[in-house]
C-alpha cells in the first residue's frame, strides 16, 4: 500500500475545501429555486368547488367575471326590492384572505343584510369555481380591476367600500389607488408580503417574490378615509404590520381588538359594531 503524495494530498484537500464551500451555495440556489417556482403553493391555499356546487340563497346569486385566460366566480348579496326600485346603500367590493374560497368566507351574511349594502365578494384564479391559475401579481391586480369595471356601475351615486381581509388586504389598497370609494377597510393587513417573507425567510431575496404586495407603498397615494382593523392576539400577521401602515397613514383609524386573533375578529363585538356604525355613517 503506498501513502499519497504530496501533490495528490494537496488536490484532494483542495476538492474537499471547494465542495465545503459550494455545498452551501448550491444548496441555497436549490431552495431559492423551489420558492421562485413554488410561491403560489406557498402563498395560496385554495378550496375548489365543483361547478354544479349550489350557493345561491333568496337574496345572494353567483356572477361571472371574463378576465383573459379564466372566468371568475363570485357572489353578489342583494338588498331587496322596495317599491320596485333598488333598495341599497351601495357596494361592499369583499376581497378575501389566501385559503378557502367564497363559500367559506361568507359567514357574516346576516350581517351584511342588516348593513343596508350590498356585497360582492371574488374569488381569485383557482379558488371556488374560478378556473385558470395565477401566476404574477399584475395578473391578480388586473383580475381585482377587471371584477370592479363590471360591478361598480351597477351603483353610480351610491356608496363604494372596498374591503380587503388578510391577503385581500394588499389588493384592496392597490384598487383603492385606482378608482373612486367612499372608504377603505383593511380587516388583519400587512406591511408587504415581502416585509412578511423577509421575517420569515430572510434568506430569499425580495427579487424572487412575484408577489411582494406592498400595501405599505400604495396605502399613502389612497385618497378616501381608511378603517383598519387588527387583532392584538394575530400570531400569523402580528399588529405590527398595522402600526406601521398607521404611521405611514396617519389619517387611517385603527381600531385594536384585544381579544382577536387573525381567524376569529369577525366574531368580536367591537369589530361588528365599530364597523356596521361606520357603514351607516357614510
Amino acid at each position: 500500500m503506498t501513502s499519497p503524495t504530496p501533490n495528490s494530498l494537496t488536490k484532494w484537500i483542495r476538492r474537499t475545501v471547494v465542495v465545503l464551500v459550494l455545498l452551501p451555495v448550491l444548496l441555497w440556489a436549490a431552495a431559492v429555486a423551489y420558492v421562485w417556482s413554488h410561491q403560489e403553493k406557498l402563498l395560496f391555499a385554495p378550496q375548489v368547488l365543483a361547478q354544479d356546487a349550489d350557493l345561491h340563497q333568496a337574496d345572494t346569486k353567483e356572477e361571472w367575471v371574463d378576465v383573459p385566460g379564466a372566468r371568475l366566480h363570485a357572489l353578489h348579496m342583494r338588498q331587496p326590492d322596495v317599491d320596485h326600485r333598488r333598495h341599497t346603500k351601495g357596494l361592499v367590493f369583499y376581497l378575501h384572505g389566501n385559503a378557502g374560497n367564497v363559500s367559506t368566507w361568507f359567514t357574516n351574511a346576516d350581517f351584511w343584510r342588516r348593513s343596508g349594502y350590498d356585497l360582492f365578494m371574488l374569488d381569485y384564479r383557482g379558488y371556488g369555481k374560478s378556473s385558470g391559475h395565477l401566476e404574477n401579481q399584475a395578473q391578480l391586480l388586473d383580475d381585482v380591476m377587471q371584477a370592479w369595471r363590471q360591478v361598480a356601475p351597477e351603483f353610480v351615486g351610491l356608496k363604494h367600500v372596498i374591503f380587503g381581509r388578510s391577503l385581500g388586504t394588499g389588493l384592496a389598497t392597490f384598487l383603492a389607488t385606482q378608482v373612486k370609494a367612499d372608504m377603505l377597510v383593511l380587516v388583519s393587513p400587512y406591511q408587504s408580503i415581502q416585509a412578511m417573507a423577509t421575517s420569515r425567510y430572510p434568506w430569499v431575496p425580495g427579487a424572487v417574490l412575484r408577489y411582494p404586495l406592498h400595501t405599505d407603498q400604495w396605502l399613502p397615494q389612497v385618497d378616501t378615509p381608511v378603517l383598519i382593523f387588527h387583532g392584538e392576539q394575530d400570531t400569523l400577521i402580528p399588529i405590527e404590520h398595522a402600526e406601521h401602515l398607521l404611521a405611514l397613514k396617519p389619517t387611517a383609524t385603527l381600531v385594536r381588538i384585544p381579544q382577536a386573533g387573525h381567524g376569529d375578529i369577525q366574531k368580536m363585538q367591537l369589530y361588528t359594531d365599530t364597523l356596521m356604525a361606520r357603514l351607516q355613517g357614510l
